[in-house]
């Protein structure tokens, strides 16, 4: 089916009654940002008319790239490597060398939970399934990235003087760091880890009942999806690892001291 003929097909009219929807549900709460003066009216609004007109994008090209060779399917997904590294980097503006970080910390993490995946048979070869789970796993890793960039870049900003003490005292930089390492690696996988002691009692997976819809195996169905979890909570931990790992190298000069992070931003 052509572009057009989607664009042109009943159900999409449909639909978009259902995105006016949310959008107006979503105007609510950032009504509510508004009034109480949290300042995220901006990145919510632009967050929204961005990832609707890319998922849109997506939807009329998603039929072209399943057409693709196998090949093509590394391309993607490098491609989404970077476009999340991207994203992700604003998270931690005032970090040093902050976007190669992150795409470094993406590709770690993301790159071995997709080879586990396709080894242990999880996901078939093919890029109709590469690209769609691949997906996933690479936005979980951006997300898990941000959340650490973001904790580890306020926990160096609150915590200066202490750092720059210890280091006055000949403390190595890591050991300096470490505690706010750990603290920022922790908050991170918190959603993946609540995810996965929810699972089953509160969060029923759409991936699983989309399996059990298409007729297959309830409890094959319940496993793969516990794979899935699995793998998202092994690829945010080496993304998270990865990323406080190489901030640990970045954060300080050659004479072991902290840089100055607002300096860099301006």
């Amino acid at each position: 089916m052509s572009v057009v003929e989607q664009l042109q097909d009943p159900i999409v009219k449909k639909g978009l009654f259902q995105v006016t929807a949310a959008f107006i549900f979503a105007g609510i709460v950032m009504s509510l940002s508004y009034w109480r003066g949290l300042a995220l009216e901006k990145e919510l609004t632009r967050a929204f008319l961005r990832g609707f007109v890319q998922v849109l994008a997506m939807g009329a090209l998603i039929g072209v790239l399943f057409s693709l060779a196998f090949g093509w399917s590394i391309v993607v997904l490098l491609g989404m490597t970077l476009a999340a590294a991207w994203i992700s980097k604003d998270r931690g503006k005032a970090l040093p060398n902050v976007f190669q970080l992150s795409w470094s910390s993406i590709v770690v993490g993301a790159g071995l939970a997709i080879v586990t995946m396709v080894v242990a048979g999880a996901i078939e070869p093919t890029i109709q399934n590469l690209l769609p789970v691949g997906g996933l796993i690479i936005a979980n890793a951006m997300k898990t990235n941000s959340l650490t960039l973001d904790r580890f870049q306020n926990e160096l900003e609150n915590h200066r003087s202490q750092i720059e003490a210890l280091l006055a005292l000949g403390i190595p930089p890591r050991t300096a760091i470490s505690q706010y390492m750990t603290n920022s690696i922790r908050a991170a996988l918190i959603p993946t880890v609540d995810s996965l002691k929810s699972l089953g009692l509160v969060h029923i997976p759409g991936m699983m009942s989309g399996m059990i819809l298409a007729g297959a195996n309830p409890i094959y169905a319940a496993e793969y999806q516990f794979v899935i979890l699995s793998i998202l909570f092994a690829c945010g931990g080496l993304t998270s690892m990865t990323s406080t790992f190489l901030m640990g190298e970045y954060a300080f000069t050659e004479a072991q001291q902290l840089k100055t992070f607002e300096a860099e931003t301006a």
